[in-house]
């Protein structure tokens, strides 16, 4: 983002009021409005229920203005859009988990075992042998 040392990267530690998201994306505030009651951004509130941009929120404001100015997608297609793609975000978290948790069961040594019809993961260890 900027080259400010002072401000974290993470896209949600800058919040910002409803006029100053809508300068940003370049939109008008009831357009953001619209879009909260529509599913398609969905900010954080104040304490006080005023609604609170992320970075990450402008972003998703300017991705919606793209797709349907320029890509003539409507709002319902945007909606559907921007919800598969936090489902496969949701899925590749998911993946990288189990990942990790393989990884780390060749570690260890541990085995992995497949249990038929279920999606359940079980790791196993074996007892150590008494002698």
């Amino acid at each position: 983002m900027n080259g400010d040392k002072r401000f974290p990267e993470d896209p949600d530690a800058h919040v910002f009021m409803i006029s100053v998201a809508a300068q940003l994306a370049g939109m008008h505030a009831q357009t953001l409005r619209t879009y909260d009651r529509l599913g398609l951004v969905t900010p954080e509130r104040s304490a006080g229920g005023g609604r609170r941009y992320s970075t990450r929120d402008v972003d998703l404001l300017r991705e919606v203005q793209r797709l349907s100015q320029d890509e003539g997608v409507n709002l319902a297609g945007i909606k559907r859009i921007i919800d598969l793609t936090n489902q496969v975000d949701a899925l590749q978290r998911r993946v990288e988990e189990l990942t990790a948790q393989v990884e780390t069961s060749h570690r260890t040594g541990t085995e992995l075992v497949h249990v038929p019809k279920s999606s359940a993961m079980v790791v196993w260890q074996p007892r150590t042998r008494r002698r």
